[in-house]
């Protein structure tokens, strides 16, 4: 990729004094403003940079909460009401970092169901959607912490619940819960740690996004013809993409703001404005929406498998298949072909996964009673089954449409010539 970027010319001694010791401008003219990039993205590329934005803005009003809040069962939750209150533009910050976790969900979770339907994970990508997965995973480590910290009831009891899943893995379960809770129940000490972890797991994700650019970088962008360019089907990312880019978060930021000002408990639960009280159980105790689904899959195992790997454990394994499962999605889907432009019935199928995902989350929001249990294990079942078995029987029997040979054959007439590179 190096070789089309034209070289940066700098006419200021003192800025080629310090590029030719830390060559920072060249690096940044590289990747941000030459760098070559497919000329037909649609908008649907833009949840890239959305998801950048949005971490930006919650590692910043985050540093800003850190600063008012007090990690202790006895005063958490009352920090909490004192930045809402107290602080100027405590009210302001809180929500724009509450919401601004949703906000962050919603645009990866659309990041990768695009990255599905183009094949982006397919060589020579792999390893750039296997580090988004990784992403993904301390995303959801990272926001499950932050769920905590309120200290409301449905902070206290998700945390209660979900570290006490770790107690279904056999031998060492127990002694992974005690190891979590730092002590013998969800206390001060649990507080405490999930507080540093909520803390510092954002600037993992940084470096991992890093990662996940330099991978992105070294082979290019794909596209939503899913074929590989020449030089000539290549633009410079700025001004075409910049543009692009600040016009998408323009955009973003009328749904976050609207959010933040109009709506911004709507995505919370009411049960989380109560001070947590360990002697009552809420009725329904429920994660955050972005994570039904997974909640879905966990509940959708009420039998034992084998009769040897008893229900809960069996649930807790579906749960962590169903984020494992992405990892070893590039080696799954067999077709040659990357874009669903081009694959009739993957296209169908890959719909049908979306609405899968929208049950899913329907399940997990409701309590597992009557039809809904069998439900949530129709869909659960529909979801492994697309990548085990649908994904790979079907790239090796679709035929797929005839693909171009480059971004100039779709729009060109037949036997025009094609412009020399």
């Amino acid at each position: 990729m190096a070789s089309d970027v034209e070289p940066l010319v700098l006419k200021s001694p003192t800025l080629r004094w310090i590029e030719e010791r830390l060559p920072l401008l060249s690096f940044g003219y590289r990747h941000l403003v030459a760098y070559p990039t497919p000329r037909n993205l649609s908008y649907w590329w833009n949840f890239g940079s959305l998801a950048g934005f949005i971490l930006v803005v919650q590692i910043i009003t985050g540093i800003v909460l850190a600063m008012h809040y007090t990690p202790h069962v006895a005063h958490a939750f009352d920090s909490v009401e004192h930045i809402m209150r107290d602080v100027n533009w405590g009210w302001l910050i809180r929500y724009l970092h509450s919401n601004g976790a949703s906000m962050f969900f919603a645009v990866v979770y659309i990041h990768i169901f695009r990255g599905l339907y183009y094949g982006s994970y397919k060589a020579p990508r792999e390893l750039l959607w296997m580090i988004g997965v990784v992403i993904l995973l301390l995303m959801m480590m990272t926001a499950f912490m932050g769920y905590v910290l309120p200290w409301g009831q449905m902070s206290f009891w998700a945390a209660t619940v979900i570290t006490n899943l770790f107690s279904a893995i056999p031998l060492v379960g127990e002694g992974i819960v005690t190891w979590l809770w730092g002590g013998f129940a969800v206390d001060n000490p649990t507080l405490n740690r999930f507080f540093s972890l909520h803390y510092l797991l954002p600037f993992v994700i940084v470096g991992m996004v890093f990662l996940h650019l330099v991978a992105l970088h070294t082979h290019g962008s794909n596209n939503p013809l899913g074929i590989d360019l020449t030089r000539k089907d290549k633009i410079p990312f700025h001004p075409y993409y910049t543009v692009k880019d600040l016009f998408g978060i323009a955009v973003f930021l009328l749904v976050y703001l609207g959010f933040v000002f109009f709506a911004p408990d709507f995505l919370g639960h009411p049960d989380n404005y109560i001070p947590a009280n360990p002697l009552v159980t809420p009725a329904h105790i429920v994660p955050e929406w972005y994570f039904l689904p997974f909640y879905a899959i966990l509940r959708a195992i009420t039998f034992d498998i084998f009769w040897i790997i008893p229900a809960k454990l069996g649930g807790v394994i579906a749960m962590v298949a169903s984020i494992v499962v992405l990892f070893f999605l590039p080696w799954l889907d067999t077709s040659k072909v990357r874009s669903a432009r081009f694959r009739p019935i993957y296209r169908i199928f890959f719909w049908i996964l979306v609405l899968d995902c929208l049950v899913l989350g329907y399940v997990g929001a409701n309590p597992p009673e009557g039809w809904l249990v069998t439900l949530g294990q129709i869909a659960t079942f529909w979801y492994f089954a697309h990548f085990l078995i649908i994904l790979p029987i079907l790239g090796k029997l679709e035929r797929p449409l005839p693909v171009p040979e480059s971004l100039s054959a779709p729009v060109l007439p037949r036997g025009a010539a094609v412009p020399a590179e």
